[in-house]
């Protein structure tokens, strides 16, 4: 199933992030998919090298979801593959049966825990939303004919709505629109007025945008990401929220709260919803229902 199917119905989709484990046993991620997300979210999003951290593939982790019977959305980054190794990957992924993806260009590797590597950076998430709008009309980006049905896909890319330039994202975004993206998910969103005047801008190119929100797990991660995530902003008033109940915070309860308030702020002005739970899938369930989700 396609998500952009859905939201040619109507429908609101609602996904959720998980990161695969750094090895290659999956029974955990499993029974978390299983008992917190599979019948409450339309799709399960699976980073690819998140934060240019090494772990399983977000292809294979993708195919053992959708072996449990739920459907995946496969991360793809253009960081650690050249442009033939992403056709690849992308036809990989039709032949597996997956149908929905999301394509990025991906943290450089100065930042992760191989910092050593070679970043490859071949395409940006541009080139490769076009690399797979061409895949679909049945050659690559070499012009070489593909043997059989082409491969047809959701094509999703990630926008800022919160950042300070604006106009540079609107830009990225209307590249990306005419590359091929169908749909985007954004940046997690933490001032939900700057999301409302983003998506009064953002609507005139027709597609949709789910709101992205992350569970804030203690204003020290917060303050990590004002610091060292491009795009997120979180005010000094959610800051004073997750430290006034430490023992509250720490329970996720704070969190979830937050997260809730932003979604119930902001779903109106969008498609779709984006849940970065970031290892508290067990919360997902309580943010929806005080979400009224």
């Amino acid at each position: 199933m396609r998500v952009t199917e859905l939201f040619q119905r109507g429908e609101f989709v609602i996904t959720a992030e998980v990161g695969p484990p750094k090895g290659f046993h999956v029974g955990h991620l499993m029974e978390e998919a299983n008992n917190y997300l599979k019948g409450r979210v339309t799709a399960v999003n699976v980073t690819d090298n998140q934060s240019s951290v090494m772990r399983l593939g977000s292809l294979a982790t993708c195919k053992a979801l959708l072996d449990e019977g739920l459907t995946p959305i496969c991360q793809l980054t253009c960081r650690d593959r050249n442009r033939m190794a992403l056709q690849t990957e992308v036809l990989s992924a039709a032949m597996f049966g997956i149908e929905n993806l999301l394509l990025l260009t991906g943290d450089h590797t100065s930042l992760g825990d191989n910092p050593q590597s070679k970043p490859v950076f071949d395409l940006d998430s541009v080139s490769l939303i076009h690399a797979v709008k061409k895949l679909e009309e049945g050659e690559d980006l070499g012009g070489n004919k593909l043997v059989g049905d082409p491969p047809k896909f959701a094509k999703g890319a990630v926008v800022s709505a919160c950042s300070d330039s604006v106009d540079v994202q609107l830009a990225k975004m209307e590249a990306k629109v005419r590359a091929g993206a169908e749909y985007f998910q954004t940046q997690a969103v933490f001032q939900p007025e700057m999301f409302i005047k983003f998506m009064e801008k953002a609507k005139g190119f027709g597609v949709p945008v789910m709101l992205g929100v992350i569970i804030p797990k203690s204003a020290r991660m917060a303050s990590y990401m004002n610091a060292n995530v491009a795009g997120i902003n979180v005010p000094q008033e959610i800051l004073d929220e997750l430290n006034k109940d430490p023992e509250k915070t720490k329970a996720g309860i704070t969190g979830v709260e937050i997260a809730a308030r932003i979604v119930k702020e902001c779903k109106a002005y969008c498609q779709g919803l984006h849940i970065m739970a970031l290892g508290w899938e067990s919360k997902v369930p309580d943010l929806l229902a005080q979400a009224g989700m």
